[in-house]
C-alpha cells in the first residue's frame, strides 16, 4: 500500500495564508443567512396561518406552496431566479437572487415548524381564554404564539443552520461568499483539497458558535413543568 502524500491533501501554509481572503466572504455568508431567515420566518408565519385557516382555498394554496418549495432543490431556485428570470425581463443581482431564493425556500420549512408548534399548544389554553371572553386575535398574540415560539426555537434554529451552510450554493451564481473564495484560491493554486477542507472547518466553526447561541435561547425560554 502506497504512503499517503499528505502534502497533496492539505497544505497548512496555504490554508493559513488563505484564511483572510476566505473571511472576506463571511459577511456575505452571514448577511444572506440572516436576512433570508428573517424573511423566511415572516413568509413562513403567513403561510402557516394560511395552512391552518378554515378557508379552504387559502389552505390549498399553502399546501401547494409548501409541497413545491420542499420538493424543489434550492440550487434550482437560485438558477431560475438568477439565470432564468432575465429571459422574461426580470433581473436581480446575485446577492438579491440568493436572498430571495433562500427566503422562499426556507419559508416552507418554517411554515410547517410554526404550524406544528401552534398545534402543539394545549387546546385547553384556547378554551380557558374563550371562557374569559378574550378575542381570538388577542388569544393568538398573547397566549398561543408566546408558547408556540418557545417550542419552535430549536427547529427554527436548525433551519437557520441549514441556511448558513446552504449559502455555499450561492457560489454557483457568483456571490463572493466563503465557498466561492475558496474555489478561487483552489483554482489559482491548483489545490482544491486544501481549500475545501479549510472552508469546511470555517463553516463548522460558524455553525458551532451559532449552536451556542441556540442553547442560550433555549435556556432563556425554557418553561419547567412540574410532573407528578
Amino acid at each position: 500500500m502506497a504512503d499517503v502524500q499528505w502534502q497533496y491533501i492539505f497544505d497548512p501554509q496555504l490554508a493559513l495564508e488563505s484564511i483572510p481572503f476566505l473571511l472576506k466572504g463571511l459577511p456575505y455568508t452571514l448577511g444572506i443567512a440572516l436576512v433570508s431567515t428573517i424573511f423566511g420566518i415572516i413568509i413562513g408565519f403567513i403561510v402557516a396561518l394560511m395552512r391552518i385557516s378554515p378557508v379552504r382555498p387559502l389552505e390549498w394554496l399553502a399546501r401547494f406552496y409548501i409541497s413545491f418549495m420542499r420538493g424543489t432543490p434550492a440550487l434550482v431556485l437560485l438558477f431560475l431566479l438568477y439565470f432564468g428570470l432575465p429571459f422574461i425581463g426580470v433581473q436581480f443581482d446575485a446577492v438579491t437572487a440568493a436572498v430571495i431564493g433562500f427566503s422562499i425556500n426556507s419559508a416552507a420549512y418554517v411554515a410547517e415548524t410554526i404550524r406544528s408548534a401552534l398545534s402543539s399548544v394545549d387546546h385547553g389554553q384556547w378554551e380557558a381564554a374563550y371562557a374569559l371572553g378574550l378575542k381570538k386575535s388577542f388569544i393568538m398574540r398573547k397566549v398561543i404564539i408566546p408558547q408556540a415560539a418557545r417550542i419552535a426555537i430549536p427547529p427554527l434554529s436548525n433551519i437557520m443552520l441549514d441556511i448558513i451552510k446552504g449559502t455555499s450554493l450561492a457560489a454557483m451564481i457568483t456571490v463572493p461568499e466563503m465557498f466561492q473564495n475558496a474555489k478561487i484560491v483552489g483554482g489559482r493554486e491548483f489545490d482544491y483539497m486544501t481549500m475545501y477542507i479549510l472552508v469546511a472547518v470555517m463553516y463548522w466553526i460558524v455553525c458551532s458558535l451559532f449552536g451556542v447561541l441556540q442553547e442560550y435561547l433555549e435556556k432563556r425560554t425554557s418553561v419547567y413543568v412540574e410532573t407528578r
